[in-house]
């Protein structure tokens, strides 16, 4: 039994926070506003692999208004999702994300964003597609008040 979700996030970017991007801190003036790190890659990801097995959202899991997830590190609630999807018989198979943004470059950091969420996610490098685009200079991404990210994932039953 396969079945896809689709996970969506957006965050602000103000300075004096940094930017953390699929679990890789990126250097840059302004950073993601949030409860969390902000990483709004891994944010979309949770969601598209929670509504894949049924099981809500990521704000249904880590509320902003529990204290234990201010400050958290993305990476442990995407590993805390995969087992989530463990315990109710799930296992990923692949995602495909994209992430929108003017600044900074982000292909240069891909492979070290793939090599963080593949064994989180339990799988191949190759599982993990990481795309980006700008929104061509327009609306709150184009004028680099924010960042989006859309996410795909297929899970299979163990």
């Amino acid at each position: 039994m396969f079945r896809v979700g689709f996970g969506f996030d957006v965050h602000q970017l103000v300075e004096g926070r940094e930017l953390w991007l699929g679990g890789v801190h990126i250097p840059h003036p302004i950073g993601a506003l949030g409860h969390s790190d902000a990483d709004v890659l891994l944010h979309a990801l949770c969601d598209a692999l929670l509504g894949a097995a049924g099981l809500g959202d990521i704000g249904r899991h880590f509320p902003d208004t529990d204290a234990r997830w201010k400050g958290a590190d993305s990476k442990l609630l995407l590993k805390e999702v995969v087992r989530l999807l463990k315990e109710k018989g799930w296992q990923v198979g692949n995602v495909d994300l994209t992430l929108i943004l003017e600044k900074p470059k982000i292909m240069p950091h891909v492979p070290a964003m793939r090599s963080i969420i593949a064994p989180i996610l339990g799988v191949a490098e190759d599982a993990v597609s990481i795309k980006a685009t700008t929104n061509e200079k327009m609306g709150f991404v184009g004028r680099e008040e924010g960042v989006a990210a859309h996410a795909v994932a297929l899970i299979q039953k163990d």
